[in-house]
């Protein structure tokens, strides 16, 4: 077994990629002048939220988010044994590194940690309430946003308001201001997010310390069966299912194109009463993004409406077959309630069981968050961040910069505004701007090698592995831990026959043929009673879970999307299998039992 994984420094670009680095800010790739740092650091790939090459201006959204991520737990909070978590690109690919705080500044961060992070827990609900005011007022601040082109005259009222500032002004300072909006959103998403994972870890200490033996599932079961945001386009889905079947409007919904769908629904009273249902739910609700929501390119539900028709459709046919709908609330309460008893039994003393009551309590109080955070954020906010950019890419393709709206993104975030300030100035003197004979090419160029990154295969960790795994939020997130590091350097599966271990996610134990798939764009591909394995599960894949019998990904933790959504849906779940979608093979029949982590390949 390799004692280290490969260096940064010893990576090379693909074929066709060569000057990669271009692509991306000069902060963000491994570079000499910190190599001795860099190489001697452990890197792990972030398979969870960025498994793709990203585009240049793509990779700003990644860039704030991690910083923002840092800022909070090592400026704002002082998360006593946490820094921030440190970026790099390689290849057009995310790595990222846990920093410690030092251990000599530990003890001295607790009591500011438990001053500020105790006012939060505190006041939690009505800071979670300012919260959602604060981002839907964000959002709604960026929908607003104005990227319309250039006119050839200003108007008169322009002049005769006396506004002193014209369209180029407005162009300009408009672009700034997304770029603002971006950093607000993220300070915003972390505001609560890293305070809630701690208070479920804080949690979790308290269990494992209580009550040595106990599985990571079970102190996960303690805090299932919430409502949360994060579940309201499924039921919005399953609801206009019903309302399709009860107003005898369901024969409209035949696999046909939306625009078909839509003209047949117009045609009587009930289908344009079903089409209000729909409006009324897809704003905000279908701004759901089929991915992690961090790459532009990824289908948005209220812009191809072809993706929750589809699911609509599907719905239908299970509510005329009688199956029942609803996610196992009942079911998640009765054995989240008898875990809870079982386990608070076991304590010794009054002390310890009101300690065990607050902690579970306070856990119970902030999950909710955990996951709403990611629609609000990553799903609805980055919906209308990617529509604003297109908007602007209308107006570059209009001028001639670029040959296609989405070549946009292939921009870095502040080279855009220089490209913004050349159609700017152009325009303003009345003389041609450089870019329509420069850009076009180079964007071509980029595009190519992009295309080179999106071939290169990342390996799952860089640098050198630590003697333990202990930071928190990587096991409960990333789902790193010793053994699956150890599982990587050696770089293959458990066993021969190609069977897997992971984290035991969501209970339950189910056989059935594997359905392996890499993207949303084959989602349509899945059958009533597979397995389903990806390299990671979106939110939006919520609809599949009426057909499959489990869950099985490449990475992610106990604390994962698919891990939490898998629970609430009473599937079973194993994540962070490392080679899931490398060793098994669609048609496979596999056992999955969510109780034990394990993935066994039947034939």
């Amino acid at each position: 077994m390799a004692d280290r994984f490969p260096s940064p420094f010893e990576i090379e670009a693909p074929d066709g990629a060569e000057g990669w680095q271009d692509l991306y800010s000069y902060s963000a790739v491994f570079s000499e002048e910190r190599r001795d740092y860099e190489d001697a650091g452990f890197w792990f790939h972030d398979g969870v939220h960025w498994p793709e090459a990203l585009t240049p201006w793509d990779a700003h959204v990644f860039e704030v988010a991690i910083a923002s991520l840092g800022q909070y737990n090592t400026r704002h909070y002082l998360v006593p044994p946490a820094y921030g978590v440190d970026f790099r690109i390689l290849n057009g690919y995310v790595f990222l590194s846990p920093v410690p705080a030092p251990e000599a500044d530990i003890e001295a961060r607790v009591p500011h940690f438990m001053e500020r992070a105790g006012f939060y827990f505190a006041n939690w609900d009505r800071l979670y309430d300012d919260w959602l005011v604060k981002v839907r007022a964000l959002v709604q601040q960026m929908t607003e946003l104005d990227f319309s082109a250039l006119p050839e005259m200003e108007d008169l009222d322009v002049i005769t308001s006396g506004a002193g500032r014209g369209s180029g002004d407005r162009l300009l300072s408009t672009y700034h201001r997304l770029l603002d909006h971006v950093v607000t959103l993220w300070q915003y998403h972390f505001e609560f997010l890293n305070l809630g994972y701690a208070a479920y870890l804080d949690f979790f200490g308290f269990c494992k310390a209580a009550f040595p033996s106990i599985p990571d599932l079970a102190i996960a079961k303690m805090v299932a069966g919430v409502d949360v945001d994060l579940f309201k386009p499924d039921d919005h889905l399953k609801s206009l299912a019903r309302l399709a079947v009860s107003s005898g409007i369901d024969s409209h919904f035949d696999g046909g194109s939306p625009e078909d769908v839509w003209a047949k629904l117009e045609t009587d009273e009930a289908g344009r009463a079903w089409i209000a249902e729909w409006d009324k739910a897809a704003e905000p609700w279908f701004n759901f993004s089929t991915g992690s929501g961090f790459y532009h390119s990824d289908k948005i539900w209220i812009q191809n409406v072809e993706v929750p028709l589809g699911y609509i459709t599907d719905y239908i046919a299970k509510v005329k077959e009688g199956v029942d709908l609803n996610r196992p609330v009942e079911a998640l309460h009765t054995e989240r309630d008898r875990v809870v008893s079982e386990y608070r039994e076991l304590l010794d003393s009054d002390e310890d069981r009101a300690a065990f009551d607050g902690k579970l309590g306070l856990s119970r109080t902030v999950f909710p968050y955990v996951e709403n955070h990611n629609f609000y954020v990553e799903h609805w906010a980055h919906s209308v961040i990617w529509r604003k950019m297109r908007e602007l890419g209308e107006v570059l393709k209009t001028a001639g910069f670029i040959t296609e709206v989405d070549d946009v993104f292939m921009f870095r975030r502040n080279e855009l505004a220089d490209v913004l300030f050349d159609l700017y100035a152009g325009w303003s003197v009345g003389a041609p701007s450089r870019g329509p004979a420069y850009w076009p090419a180079e964007i071509e160029r980029r595009h190519g090698v992009h295309e080179s990154l999106k071939t290169w295969s990342a390996p799952p960790a860089l640098g050198v592995p630590p003697e333990v795994v202990t930071e928190p939020f990587t096991v409960m997130l990333w789902g790193i831990t010793s053994d699956s590091v150890a599982a990587w350097l050696n770089t293959g599966s458990d066993s021969d026959d190609g069977s897997l271990s992971g984290f035991a996610a969501s209970p339950g134990l189910v056989e059935g043929p594997a359905r392996v798939i890499f993207n949303a764009d084959q989602i349509g591909e899945i059958q009533e009673g597979e397995i389903l394995v990806a390299p990671l599960t979106a939110p939006s894949w919520a609809p599949v879970f009426g057909k499959i019998k489990a869950t099985v990904t490449d990475v992610g933790g106990m604390m994962s999307h698919a891990a939490i959504v898998c629970r609430e849906y009473g599937l079973p779940a194993v994540t962070g299998t490392a080679f899931g979608t490398k060793n098994l093979k669609t048609g496979q029949m596999l056992r999955v039992d969510g109780n034990t982590g394990k993935v066994t390949v039947l034939d």
